[in-house]
């Protein structure tokens, strides 16, 4: 459960810092004049709508541990994208993020359900709840890290804690 419940935080962490800091980080990169700064926003929100709509055949599909590997890898290859690739080519960083995040929090939840050393509703509750604190306090800390190091440094901060979704999809799964 708090394997879970971690990679639940995490991934509410980046979807809040693409909510709140990708326009900044659009414009000091230059990825767009700043009158299209909210641009890569909507790519992320657009790729993560669509992976949202598709994801039940997805998982059913690739199954849990598929699904979390994969969509954590293309959402870390995704920040690389947008941290080391030029215009307009870093863009489409906004576009993988989005549709490799789109699917991991869903298949958390399940997970949470349907294990069995807690009861489901408790499980629910506490991923739930650790979540929702990535969303709402992760980026106030993106904007102190990003003070003290950066906006891009601390992105590249937020691909490496991603990068535990792959690492751990197995484990995550229950496939351990």
């Amino acid at each position: 459960m708090l394997l879970l419940a971690l990679l639940a935080m995490v991934t509410f962490l980046v979807e809040g810092a693409m909510l709140d800091w990708s326009a900044l980080l659009v414009v000091q990169r230059r990825l767009a004049p700043a009158a299209q700064a909210g641009l890569g926003y909507i790519l992320f929100a657009a790729a993560m709508t669509a992976g949202r709509l598709g994801g039940d055949a997805l998982v059913a599909r690739l199954g849990d541990r598929r699904t979390l590997a994969a969509g954590g890898l293309l959402a870390c290859v995704g920040l690389v994208t947008l941290l080391a690739l030029p215009a307009p080519f870093a863009l489409g960083g906004f576009l993988l993020v989005g549709l490799g995040a789109s699917n991991i929090v869903p298949v958390l939840f399940r997970r949470a359900g349907a294990q069995r050393r807690m009861p489901p509703a408790l499980a629910i509750g506490a991923i739930t709840t650790l979540g929702y604190a990535g969303v709402l306090v992760g980026p106030a800390g993106i904007g102190v890290a990003a003070a003290a190091v950066g906006l891009p440094a601390s992105f590249w901060a937020l691909a490496a804690l991603l990068a535990l979704v792959p690492l751990t999809a197995r484990r995550a799964a229950g496939e351990v």
